[in-house]
């Protein structure tokens, strides 16, 4: 599966837990809150100022080399 960065954040950490660490080390320290749970990933980013493009290669290349 492909992440893209209009998913929820709860959805992205269904797809495989370990992202939630990928999200983290990217500066997203709020994964457990409330708001992860009907962010998309696009949103938080704009949040925390990170560049959603950048967060959602991270994610994809984690999942490329890390398959389940």
């Amino acid at each position: 599966m492909e992440i893209k960065k209009e998913m929820i954040i709860a959805d992205i950490i269904a797809v495989n837990p370990n992202l939630a660490g990928v999200l983290m080390a990217s500066g997203m320290h709020c994964i457990g809150c409330p708001s992860a749970q009907g962010e998309s990933l696009d949103e938080a980013c704009f949040v925390h100022g990170l560049d959603a493009d950048e967060v959602c290669e991270m994610l994809n290349k984690y999942l490329a080399a890390n398959p389940a």
